[in-house]
Formats: structure tokens, sequence, C-alpha cells
């Protein structure tokens, strides 16, 4: 993975010495994390942690240790245009960033936690919910998709994530050689490293073989047999080495409005997207809570509840109660 810099940050700023300092700490804590942490989550932290960097900067604040007034200032001014949720993964960021280099997370503060009390009183509404893919808006997207080479990769790449239940960040790190094929046409899939798998254990996931029908029709019109699976394809078809992450939910969004999706339905398209339609399949068939924990290795019920709850509520006890009262 390219590094990014954030002591390139200090020497295009105007700040003083204290802030190039924690610029530097941020560094190398980061370049440590990254044989501890999941290449997505380092992504992650040093692309919140140069924003805070930069907001601190422009207002010669220091960003490590941050005061509690920086932290909750921070809070308010992101709070204004971002969702609770970001900020809050900011916050998270920052917390993370205090704790490893030693200094008091600002989480802690009584000051911080207020500004996050009016984040919540401000914005008391619901999260919005991801626009699920599920089995018929999957066959959709791939039955409306064109004959391109590009087009090729965006049904293999939508297959492959429906099937694997796989996030963004293991979608684009797969390699050739991590499909294995069966006798009955369909393949195992080895995902390396995911988000909650920091150790690099791995886990070995399942593709139908009409997937991996798509998956063969990419590879051979592409021609790629090793390395990464999936690639950004340039004008006149000539392939990337990689895929960048933030192509992928733009991938769907492309397919989607292809298909003739809704706007509306089209900007709830996240790049977890087919995982989340995936598991809402899954509870419509009636499979049970711990296998579709297992299937998407969820650590906890809670993101699957979360995606499946209309659904789950047409099986809860007041729903059952109707059945048998005969209401219908």
């Amino acid at each position: 993975m390219s590094l990014m810099d954030l002591n390139d940050l200090s020497r295009h700023t105007t700040i003083d010495t204290s802030v190039s300092q924690a610029c530097a700490r941020l560094s190398a804590w980061l370049e440590d994390a990254r044989d501890a942490l999941s290449e997505h989550t380092v992504r992650a932290l040093r692309a919140d942690l140069k924003l805070f960097v930069a907001w601190c900067a422009e207002r010669e604040l220091s960003p490590l240790p941050a005061l509690p007034g920086t932290v909750a200032g921070y809070v308010d001014a992101m709070a204004r245009d971002r969702a609770p949720s970001t900020v809050r993964r900011y916050v998270t960021s920052i917390a993370a960033a205090h704790r490893a280099t030693g200094e008091e997370s600002p989480l802690e503060q009584p000051e911080v936690r207020r500004a996050l009390q009016r984040m919540r009183r401000r914005n008391a509404c619901r999260q919005r919910q991801v626009q699920g893919l599920t089995w018929a808006l999957r066959r959709r997207l791939i039955e409306a998709a064109g004959d391109r080479l590009i087009d090729l990769r965006n049904r293999a790449l939508l297959a492959v994530a429906y099937d694997a239940m796989l996030r963004r960040s293991e979608l684009i790190t797969l390699q050739v050689i991590d499909i294995t094929m069966d006798a009955k046409g369909s393949a195992s899939l080895f995902v390396r490293r995911a988000k909650n798998d920091p150790e690099g254990s791995g886990a070995v996931l399942y593709l139908h073989r009409d997937t991996v029908a798509l998956v063969r029709e990419w590879l051979v019109a592409s021609g790629i047999d090793s390395g990464r699976l999936f690639r950004s394809v340039r004008k006149g078809g000539a392939l990337g080495e990689r895929l960048d992450p933030s192509q992928v939910p733009r991938i769907y969004r492309a397919m989607a409005r292809r298909a003739g999706m809704s706007a509306r339905a089209v900007r709830r398209i996240s790049g977890h997207s087919p995982r989340v339609g995936a598991a809402q399949d899954m509870i419509a068939s009636g499979i049970g809570i711990p296998a579709i924990m297992q299937a998407g290795r969820w650590k906890s019920a809670s993101m699957v509840q979360r995606y499946g709850e209309r659904l789950l509520a047409q099986r809860n006890a007041a729903a059952q109660l109707a059945r048998l009262q005969k209401r219908d």
C-alpha cells in the first residue's frame, strides 16, 4: 500500500514545531500499525487523522496531545455537514492515536462527551439504511450490464461480492490464486485478511457456479492469469494494476443507473450493498441469525438485525400472534 506521510502535511502548512512533532508521531504510529491492523483500517485511520491534523493546523492547535476543547470544537465543526456515524469514527480514530502514543484519550473528557451529545440531539433521527443489493437486484444489474471488458469485470465483481458477502476492502485485494474450483463448477474463495481478522488467519467462502462462470468470462477476456483478480479498466480496455476501494460503490451505482433503479435507491448504494442484500435474502429465506453471522463473519448480531429489521419484524411475537388469530 502506498503510504501518505503526515509529515508532508506539516511541511506544506504554517504550523508550529509542536504540531510538526505530532505529525511525526502519528506517521510513525501508522507505519508500525501496518502489521497489526488490516490495510483498510490503516487507510481509514490515516485519512481521518490527516483531516484532523489539517483542521488543527489551520487554527494553530496541537493534534497530539489534543486538548479536550480542541476535540470538542472539531466535533461541533464536523457535525455541521457530516453524518453522526462519520464524526464518531473521526473521534474514535483520534482517541486510538492518543492511546497508542501514550496520551490520554480525549473520549474520556466531559467536554468531548458533551459535544457528542450535542451532535446526537441535533441529529435525533435514524441512520439511513444502505440499499441492499438482493438476489433480485443482483440479477437485474448483471443482466443490464453491457459486453465491454469493464462490464465483464463489473458483473464478476458484483457476483463475487454477493456470494461471499465481501466488504469492499476484501474484494479489491483478492488474488486469482485465492479461487479454487471444484468438480461441480462452484468454487471456494480464500479471503486472506478481513476487517475483523487482524491476525490474518483468513476465511474460506463459497462461490456458486453461476458466479464462477462470470469470473471465468472476465479472466479470459482480460487475459489475467495471476495477481489481483479485479483491476481498473481504462479507456480502450487497458488494465491497471489494482482497483481502488472508492471505485467499488461507484461501480455498483453505475450498474444500478443502467438497470433503471430510482435515483433515491442509487444514492443509498454503498460498498457494502451486496453484503447487506445477501443478509436480507438469508433472513427472508428463514436462515437463522447465527448462520448469517457465520456467513458474513460478524462478531455480533446487531448489524444483521439492523440490515434485516423490517423482515425480522414480520417474524416477531406480535406478527406471529396476528397469524395465529387469523387476523388476515
